[in-house]
């Protein structure tokens, strides 16, 4: 989206909740606590360097994006530090030493979905836990399962997750409901 004016686009403002990340490692984008709502901010991969570096869980933050009409996500075109940093998506640079994605391991994880999580064309792809940790699939599985990444499910997952400082996120192969859960 690099391409896009970011000064076009209607500002957002809220508070960082938690990252969130791809099943590489990386962030993807992030929760942001906005006045009457929460939603999802989805930003690429490629700018986890810079949004690592001048943005954190509790800071308010600004964001300039694009809204799909269907889903409670903003795909950010740029995002502003509460230190006034402002973060372009200038598309993905070459491959930067020191940036090896990590490899998942086996992972499963049990709780209750407090959203749904989507790519940044409104698609669904995925939930968040209570505890956190983020399920991932892609579009075509998460829609054959919205009902185990519907708000209020009580799901077990397993998978193949990565972990680090930013958050954990399980790419999901099985899932099922918990009944006696809720």
């Amino acid at each position: 989206m690099h391409w896009i004016d970011p000064a076009c686009l209607p500002e957002t403002r809220g508070k960082v909740t938690q990252f969130l990340l791809n099943p590489h490692g990386e962030l993807d984008g992030l929760i942001l606590n906005t006045p009457g709502s929460t939603l999802q901010v989805h930003f690429p991969p490629h700018m986890t360097r810079q949004v690592t570096k001048h943005i954190a869980p509790g800071n308010t933050i600004r964001v300039r994006g694009v809204k799909p009409r269907t889903a409670n996500v903003i795909a950010a075109v740029s995002l502003a530090s509460q230190n006034g940093v402002e973060i372009i998506d200038e598309g993905p640079q070459h491959h930067v030493p020191g940036t090896a994605r990590l490899e998942g391991k086996p992972m499963d994880v049990q709780g209750e979905v407090t959203m749904s999580l989507y790519g940044p064309r409104g698609e669904l792809r995925g939930a968040l836990l209570d505890e956190g940790t983020s399920l991932r699939m892609p579009p075509h599985a998460a829609a054959e399962l919205a009902r185990y990444l519907s708000p209020g499910a009580f799901v077990q997952a397993w998978g193949r997750g990565v972990k680090n400082k930013h958050g954990r996120t399980i790419d999901v192969d099985d899932i099922a409901e918990l009944i006696d859960a809720a």
